[in-house]
């Protein structure tokens, strides 16, 4: 007789096998002509909502068939999650601190998906090996709950980690790009030219939120309705800062030069201040390769030749 295990693992995969095989038969091309349904939707998506069903329904990452059949469920779930934790406004900012154009619907799902994976991992290890059969039953059961939560968790952390790193990058870059654009103020240049200048000229993430600030201007805001909503957006105080001054000097007629100037002083001597309280802070950390390391080789490097020529002499 075959044991239970062996019949569910054979339908496990099975199942997989026929799933991944019956996506790749739908990635294939289709040699029909499409249907004039298929060619006017993605053009109406702005002024109708079933073409934007139908092609949500057509294109689903990342596998067709997969998407299709399990898309309701999973965009259910998804709302569920997000209803659950809330905080829609507190990932919107972390998403766009991180530069990511995803939307908190999008973060949510792939929430959703480290959830899904870490539960699914979890009860593979509880059913299909002997450890996990081994524990108690509440811990069999409880441990695809918590790897799910630890996958929201994980997600979440990640997503601040990248938002962290991400500002550390502006926050360092901020006092040279200052300084580009005292030189292009005082070279004669208004302040739209100067960033364009600046975001055309460097690499860097502010670089980049100068872009996306010259193509808002672009479409129709004003330079300090966008520098507004850039400091809002990415919710740096030194980058606030210096939006305030600059809006201030822009609303009376001060000259940006001067006010540039001060500032690039002020990120440098930050910068230095940052840096040396980093140091102090780890000068214990410092301390470890020194005792650990080098002073036990330079011990043994002083000692080790005379201990050979005693004991070469007797």
């Amino acid at each position: 007789m075959v044991p239970v295990t062996a019949l569910a693992w054979g339908a496990f995969f099975g199942a997989v096998l026929g799933i991944g095989l019956w996506s790749l038969v739908s990635l294939t091309p289709r040699l029909s002509r499409p249907r004039l349904a298929n060619r006017l939707a993605p053009y109406l998506l702005d002024v109708s909502g079933e073409a934007r069903v139908f092609v949500g329904r057509r294109s689903i990452d990342p596998i067709p068939v997969l998407g299709t059949l399990f898309s309701p469920v999973f965009e259910s779930l998804a709302q569920a999650l997000a209803s659950a934790l809330g905080g829609a406004e507190a990932v919107d900012r972390r998403l766009r601190q991180s530069g990511s154009t995803r939307t908190v619907e999008a973060f949510r799902s792939e929430q959703l998906a480290w959830a899904l994976i870490a539960a699914a991992t979890a009860l593979l290890v509880v059913i299909g090996t002997p450890l996990g059969r081994g524990w108690p039953l509440i811990v069999q059961v409880a441990a695809p709950v918590t790897a799910a939560a630890a996958g929201v968790v994980l997600r979440d952390t990640v997503l601040k980690r990248a938002a962290t790193a991400r500002l550390d990058r502006i926050d360092s870059e901020l006092p040279t790009i200052l300084e580009f654009l005292m030189l292009s103020l005082a070279a004669g240049e208004g302040i739209l030219d100067a960033l364009r200048r600046v975001s055309g000229s460097t690499s860097g993430e502010l670089s980049r939120e100068f872009a996306g600030l010259i193509h808002d201007v672009h479409a129709g805001a004003s330079v300090t309705t966008a520098l507004t909503e850039l400091s809002r957006r990415m919710r740096l105080t030194s980058l606030t800062r210096f939006v305030d001054q600059v809006v201030g000097a822009i609303d009376r007629g001060s000259p940006l030069a001067e006010v540039l100037r001060a500032q690039a002083q002020d990120g440098r001597e930050e910068a230095k201040r940052t840096l040396l309280e980093a140091a102090g802070k780890k000068e214990m950390a410092m301390m470890v390769p020194l005792v650990f390391l080098i002073l036990p080789m330079t011990i043994l490097f002083a000692i080790f030749p005379g201990l050979f020529v005693l004991q070469a002499g007797f």
